[in-house]
């Protein structure tokens, strides 16, 4: 198995990297926001990797840091959910946004990524929430719960889990806020940037 990668960025696609390792060319699926920040061809530059062994395929997925690479093969333990599906979330949602999806029971973040509906989204928060919450070492609260409230009402909105993410971290940590109060604030702050 390929633990990880040292190499040079040969090359840039919509979904891969190719990266050059002592004049082996190793082409590297990464998440979208992985791709756009890994720099231009020619720097060099580290992905932990995961090798991926098909009886007709053997394809590396790679990762700028070992957590998401942890994240991503947590995922590939839900039933039904494949690499593809994997790092199509990843490429959505980052790392903190994924485990805050699963601790806080929010399907409406997961199933707006294409490939994955509500029973894939149920399922993996179903799957993932023992695993992911044991790694956040906190518990849903109520808080927790009514920001999950704000996400599905932004979502709904037609902003992108992305975009509400962010806006629900901006929120002022007040737990006497009512979730209308939390909405206005959260489209105040999307309607400002």
């Amino acid at each position: 198995m390929i633990a990880s990668l040292n190499g040079r960025v040969e090359s840039i696609d919509s979904d891969a990297a190719i990266i050059d390792v002592g004049g082996v060319g190793f082409r590297v699926y990464m998440p979208t926001s992985s791709l756009a920040s890994i720099g231009r061809p020619g720097e060099t530059l580290k992905v932990y990797t995961h090798t991926h062994v098909r009886e007709d395929n053997i394809t590396l997925y790679g990762f700028p840091t070992a957590d998401e690479l942890w994240l991503f093969e947590v995922m590939l333990g839900v039933t039904g959910l494949g690499p593809k599906l994997a790092l199509a979330i990843l490429s959505a949602l980052t790392p903190d946004q994924v485990r805050m999806a699963i601790a806080t029971g929010s399907t409406e973040m997961l199933d707006m990524i294409p490939g994955i509906g509500k029973k894939v989204a149920s399922r993996i928060i179903l799957e993932l929430k023992e695993k992911i919450g044991a790694g956040l070492a906190v518990t849903p609260t109520e808080e927790t719960k009514e920001n999950a409230d704000v996400l599905a009402a932004l979502t709904a909105l037609g902003y992108s889990a992305t975009e509400a993410v962010r806006a629900v971290a901006n929120l002022p940590e007040d737990s006497k806020m009512k979730l209308e109060e939390k909405v206005r604030l959260a489209l105040q702050y999307l309607g400002s940037k």
